[in-house]
């Protein structure tokens, strides 16, 4: 799963409108504008992949790497609980470290943006019909270079985002 497809299964798992989709890019610190937004989110059909019925990783009209999902996200927690007032320089600095395993910002993220503990966490899994442990769960949560931290896959993120929207698209 590519970034373009995490943006796509999270702008559907919580019915995120494409103004909002605009205005977490700039709160996080990144202009785009409609049609590039539009591109970020269109597939590119390729004939040659569909007729030889071969798995391709999906194409969009514009690619966008870890750290433009990483800025959406950061814009996504601002849209969703509000500027941090103790900390405003915090947005302002520049990360000069490579995001390596976007799965695990973007569960760590969502749970930020929309306030979820643990244990809404773990339900929202179960949705999807996939059952961590609280330990599992936890390693998945932590920062890079802890000693228990795990790399979260991309079939986790995908039932993740599967099981958000059976919770919040009722």
């Amino acid at each position: 799963m590519n970034n373009n497809d995490l943006l796509l299964r999270l702008r559907y798992a919580l019915d995120i409108k494409d103004s909002d989709i605009i205005k977490a890019f700039q709160l996080g610190g990144m202009d785009v504008s409609r049609e590039e937004e539009k591109a970020m989110l269109t597939r590119v059909r390729n004939q040659e992949v569909e007729d030889n019925d071969e798995f391709e990783k999906n194409m969009y009209v514009k690619m966008i790497n870890n750290k433009v999902l990483d800025t959406f996200l950061n814009g996504f927690i601002i849209i969703k609980r509000g500027e941090q007032k103790n900390k405003p320089t915090q947005s302002v600095q520049p990360k000069s470290t490579e995001i390596r395993h976007i799965n695990n910002i973007l569960l760590k993220k969502v749970k930020i943006a929309l306030a979820l503990t643990s244990d809404d966490m773990l339900d929202i899994l179960a949705a999807a019909e996939v059952y961590p442990s609280k330990g599992e769960l936890g390693a998945i949560l932590r920062k890079e270079g802890h000693r228990n931290f795990k790399p979260c896959g991309d079939k986790y993120a995908r039932n993740f985002l599967k099981g958000l929207a059976l919770c919040y698209r009722d």
